[in-house]
């Protein structure tokens, strides 16, 4: 072999004929040029949890897809939950979770746990994640730069929840145009100062609705919205707002799908373009729902 020549010394073999496989891959990525130019600058809120996040396969298949939509231009933020993982810290620590109407019931102590994991471990390792898939990502949680006031759900009865008050987007706006993914956690400070525990969905909605994003993506773990819960087949594809709403009236959509919906239909109020509660256990499922005309899960639609 000639040491000296770049070619010979190569790993690629020039005269090997191109696969089918090459050609399927080439004509895959000349048909998504069109959506990739649709979305370019475009905001788009993902809302990361569930299996998604559990299983290791299926996280770093969701992060490399995360990347490649940031590296195409898209202007992606992640919100993520990380629900199990409290769980197991609660458990370690001898405190019970408790929930009621899909909301984690939050006393001092198990706020002290979900910021601690939420804020810190859960939201680093998805910033770690996006970055050794060469894309860059920045961890923040509502509480950094202000970029989330909270106050109290409700009257109080599940403890230091909060819900979204105000949404300060410019933190988030030098990022996005450097191309950096901000990734954040649903802790954030009351007036009083008090740390509160935001539903992930709901403070992704907020954010897509402040942002005026494109798409709100939830990941779940269900098909989407089902007609009935039991049956995957029953499965919503496209549904308008007067429907979700009657829906939750009539507790079709109930019990941890319902803030999902709620935030959807809250979002699209405030004029975001579209919301979607796709399958996170779907392998790929960001890209079949931003680079397919048909997508997968269920499309919340803003008129009816």
């Amino acid at each position: 072999m000639n040491k000296e020549d770049p070619q010979a010394n190569s790993s690629r073999n020039l005269n090997k004929p191109f696969t089918d496989k090459d050609s399927i891959r080439v004509s895959i990525l000349s048909e998504a040029l069109p959506y990739i130019q649709r979305f370019a600058k475009k905001k788009i809120v993902i809302k990361y949890g569930g299996s998604a996040m559990a299983d290791k396969k299926l996280k770093n298949a969701v992060l490399r897809d995360i990347a490649l939509l940031s590296s195409v231009g898209v202007q992606i933020i992640v919100v993520h939950g990380g629900g199990p993982e409290i769980n197991q810290w609660l458990k370690k620590l001898g405190i019970k979770p408790v929930f009621r109407d899909g909301l984690r019931i939050t006393d001092s102590e198990t706020m002290d746990v979900v910021e601690m994991v939420l804020a810190g471990r859960v939201n680093k390792q998805i910033v770690s994640g996006i970055n050794n898939h060469g894309s860059l990502a920045v961890g923040l949680c509502g509480i950094d730069g202000g970029l989330i006031e909270s106050r109290t759900l409700g009257d109080g009865t599940h403890g230091l929840v909060g819900e979204v008050s105000k949404v300060n987007k410019k933190i988030l706006s030098p990022l996005l145009e450097e191309g950096y993914v901000p990734v954040i956690s649903s802790v954030a400070n009351a007036s009083d100062g008090r740390s509160h525990n935001i539903n992930a969905d709901t403070v992704a909605g907020e954010l897509a609705a402040a942002l005026g994003a494109e798409k709100l993506i939830l990941l779940t773990d269900t098909p989407g919205i089902l007609r009935n819960e039991n049956d995957p087949s029953s499965l919503i594809e496209k549904i308008r707002l007067s429907e979700a709403r009657e829906l939750i009236d009539k507790g079709i959509v109930k019990e941890g799908m319902r803030p999902k919906v709620e935030c959807c239909i809250r979002s699209l109020a405030q004029g975001v373009n579209a919301a979607h509660i796709i399958d996170g256990r779907t392998p790929h499922a960001l890209l079949l729902e931003v680079f397919t005309d048909s997508g997968i899960g269920t499309m919340v639609m803003g008129r009816g």
